[in-house]
């Protein structure tokens, strides 16, 4: 992470960097980049407007450090599911992870990289091609797998890597997007499992 908590030699921050960062966090993912303002990020992480400049620099800056702290902590589900043997392991995976984070007990409902910017304007356009290429990264990553699955036989020949990405992240963005407006956690695993019976058979 870039914050690390520790303040200057000399000069104390007086406040926790790595707590501020997540409660600003969470002030993103339930209202958005825009419909987040700076009275709200402030009161949230109990500092001062210029105290939050000073460690983290503007919304901008803010933001894009918030969404680092979201990929590394409630969207880690991403990187674990790489990792598994299996390219429809791989999916079944990455949708129940964002089943899991999406629908969170007592967290924000929906995903901060999807509805981060959804409602943006001309002011909300640095956080929106933040989180479009934060998203296609994403979908490359999943390709980039599902081509390697494709090579090793754990696919069939005439499987697209590129069309498997899309399609699990399509679902994904509509578990987050259902997941936002109440959508269950047990309704949208049967969305995630529903989608899984469309994959190729090997």
């Amino acid at each position: 992470m870039e914050i690390t908590g520790k303040a200057p030699i000399g000069r104390p921050r007086g406040f926790d960097a790595d707590d501020a960062l997540e409660r600003a966090m969470l002030v993103f993912w339930r209202q958005g980049y825009e419909g987040a303002s700076l009275a709200d990020l402030t009161a949230a992480m109990g500092i001062t407007r210029k105290s939050m400049y000073a460690a983290f620099g503007n919304k901008e800056e803010l933001f894009r450090k918030a969404l680092e702290r979201y990929t590394e902590g409630p969207a880690s589900y991403a990187d674990r599911a790489l990792e598994q043997p299996s390219a429809r392991e791989v999916a079944t995976a990455f949708l129940a992870g964002s089943v899991r984070t999406t629908t969170r007990p007592g967290g924000p409902a929906g995903c901060l990289g999807v509805q981060g910017s959804l409602a943006a304007g001309e002011a909300g356009r640095v956080a929106q091609d933040t989180l479009i290429a934060w998203r296609d990264e994403g979908r490359a990553r999943l390709r980039d797998r599902f081509r390697r699955a494709a090579d090793e036989g754990d696919l069939p020949p005439d499987a697209d890597p590129e069309l498997l990405a899309r399609y699990v992240m399509t679902v994904s963005t509509g578990i987050a997007v259902q997941a936002a407006g109440g959508a269950t956690r047990s309704e949208l695993q049967q969305v995630a499992d529903a989608a899984l019976r469309n994959w190729p058979p090997v």
